[in-house]
């Protein structure tokens, strides 16, 4: 804020000093005065007459919550909207391998209004305590069958109190016959995982099925891939975010978040591990022969050290030409004890040994170049060339790298239609957060786009609706970024404020020029049109024309008849110096281009 006040000084002080200067410059121009002052100080009271003593804000455009209402055939619908969790089943299992104090899915769940809420009687389901875990589903009003129609799911998540550690994902449960949801946890079997998932700084959002291989007939999950797009505003801007997964039977799909895409792909390739497994593999039984050379290079073995090679040369020797500084203090030690250090009254000889006073740098090595015994710095030996090797050269028995061979994978099968996952009959929500008050809402299921997305229209477009009327101008969210950066009040001035000074200075400093006749009226030097490395030349030109008016004046005192004819034959020449045009009349009046007077 400081800043700002500053710049605003600043600016108010520089118009000051300009409206001061452009009153200075009118005052010389004669009757050509205009009091900008006073304009101004006028235009503020007529501004402040025709101000209301109140001025009040427009009202904010109010957004009216009315529950959704599915416009066709779906197998999931929940918006909340009853405040009751009729439908719903809480899991009273337990983790296995988990201690028992924390093995209870025994986390809360709430119908509530949402925290700051701009759509009154928009319940949703909130995830309310943390460090819990929680575990909620409901059966779907007919099981979903992967045949020849899409599949979507959609619902919405708000982090109210932004997210620390957790997740937010929703489990389509797998039909099978031992499927109970009083008993829902970890492992009970899902066809289809996916929802926003955050722990430390790694942001996902999961999409996860579990593929069933023909031929073991055991399930492996598939992870589909990392999207490109920068999750991180999801988790922190304590929103309402719409999140929808397109599966189609085509294999194609797409993960959208407030309707726009952020990942997309195939079954069969953007997924890891990939579905189906490679035709060959390596053979777990072959082994490397023990005469397979992979050397590239190997030392030559024709190569002979040289007779001249020491190997026992030194890397470093002492530098013979060096010499003692003078003024080098042999006798005295780098260290000395301190004379003031005294004994501790508490030491024990027996306990610490005999007591010694600390060693400190000597002080009569200060002054000197050194002290103690002095020896020849070490410098590289020429003469060293380390231990000698053969040179390498190309193995001509080179093998390659080794691989095993590839033989036929025994499990491998084509699945080309991964879409025909397990039939699913119900959806739950099975977390562990460490961040509490997670608000769920809308969830959908059902085959066709049309269908989502006016489900989403009437449940998060309101949402997005009312927080919009709400959110204040642009203006508004400009001061309010500035609160918080406060450089930002740096570029409003100079983006806003002074280009309007700048425009204000230039259109309202202008200074009359007289006109060519006021010029040829008095016959004053007429200001020319030329570069600047002349102007010296042009004043030293108008000082010579003065003395020389000086003394014609002197001469017509004193010989009035010779005046007047030399006045006569002056305004004949300034008859004859009328230029042919403006440019010539610019340059013909020029001081140093004036013809000097005739006495």
């Amino acid at each position: 804020m400081e800043l700002k006040w500053l710049l605003y000084v600043t600016l108010l002080a520089l118009g000051m000093f300009a409206v001061q200067a452009h009153d200075v410059d009118d005052d010389n121009d004669g009757d050509d005065i205009v009091d900008i002052e006073d304009d101004l100080d006028d235009g503020i009271e007529e501004v402040e007459e025709s101000k209301p003593e109140t001025s009040t804000p427009p009202p904010t455009p109010k957004v009216t919550y009315r529950p959704p209402v599915p416009t066709g055939e779906v197998y999931f619908a929940e918006s909340f909207d009853k405040g009751t969790l009729d439908g719903w089943i809480l899991s009273r299992a337990k983790k296995d391998d988990t201690d028992d104090e924390i093995a209870k899915y025994d986390g809360k769940w709430e119908v509530q209004d949402m925290k700051d809420t701009k759509l009154p009687g928009d319940k949703g389901l909130v995830l309310v305590t943390r460090a819990k875990h929680h575990a909620i589903s409901s059966k779907l009003s007919k099981p979903f069958v992967f045949d020849t129609k899409p599949l979507i799911i959609q619902y919405e998540v708000n982090f109210q109190n932004g997210i620390e550690c957790g997740g937010a994902y929703v489990k389509l449960l797998s039909k099978t016959p031992e499927l109970n949801l009083d008993q829902f946890h970890d492992k009970t079997p899902y066809t289809i995982m996916f929802g926003p998932d955050k722990c430390g700084e790694d942001y996902k959002l999961h999409f996860i099925f579990r593929h069933k291989n023909p031929k073991t007939g055991k399930y492996e999950e598939k992870h589909a891939k990392r999207p490109d797009a920068d999750l991180k505003t999801y988790f922190t801007d304590k929103k309402t975010h719409l999140y929808t997964l397109v599966l189609n039977p085509d294999n194609s799909f797409e993960i959208l978040v407030d309707q726009n895409v952020v990942n997309s792909g195939n079954l069969l390739n953007d997924m890891s591990p990939p579905v189906n497994p490679p035709r060959e593999i390596e053979d777990p039984n072959d082994q490397k022969p023990e005469d397979w050379d992979e050397r590239p290079k190997i030392p030559d073995p024709d190569a002979v050290k040289p007779d001249d090679w020491d190997e026992d040369a030194p890397a470093k020797i002492a530098d013979e030409n060096a010499v003692k500084p003078e003024g080098w203090l042999d006798d005295e030690p780098e260290y000395v004890a301190d004379p003031d250090a005294e004994k501790p009254e508490d030491w024990d000889e027996d306990m610490d040994g005999e007591w010694e006073a600390p060693q400190i740098a000597n002080p009569k090595c200060e002054t000197a170049p050194g002290c103690g015994t002095w020896q020849r710095p070490m410098i590289d030996n020429p003469n060293y060339k380390g231990k000698w090797k053969p040179p390498m050269i190309d193995n001509v028995n080179y093998q390659g790298i080794w691989k095993p061979r590839k033989i036929p994978n025994p499990d491998f099968f084509e699945d080309l239609e991964p879409f025909k996952m397990t039939p699913f009959t119900a959806v739950g929500l099975e977390l562990w957060s460490m961040t509490s008050d997670i608000f769920f809402d809308n969830f959908i299921i059902c085959t066709e786009r049309a269908v989502a997305d006016d489900w989403a229209s009437d449940g998060w477009g309101l949402k997005k609706a009312a927080d919009g009327a709400a959110e204040p101008g642009v203006v508004g969210q400009m001061m309010a970024a500035a609160e918080e950066r406060p450089w930002l009040w740096v570029v409003y001035i100079l983006t806003v404020a002074l280009p309007v000074f700048l425009v204000v200075l230039f259109c309202c400093s202008g200074k009359k020029q007289p006109s060519a006749a006021e010029y040829k009226k008095t016959d004053a030097p007429q200001p020319d049109v030329v570069d600047e490395d002349k102007e010296e030349e042009r004043d030293k030109g108008d000082k010579e024309e003065e003395d020389e008016e000086e003394t014609n004046e002197e001469k017509l005192g004193s010989d009035a008849d010779i005046g007047s004819a030399s006045q006569e034959e002056e305004e004949d020449e300034d008859e004859d110096r009328k230029p042919a045009s403006e440019e010539e009349e610019t340059v013909n009046r020029s001081p140093r281009n004036r013809k000097p007077r005739k006495d």
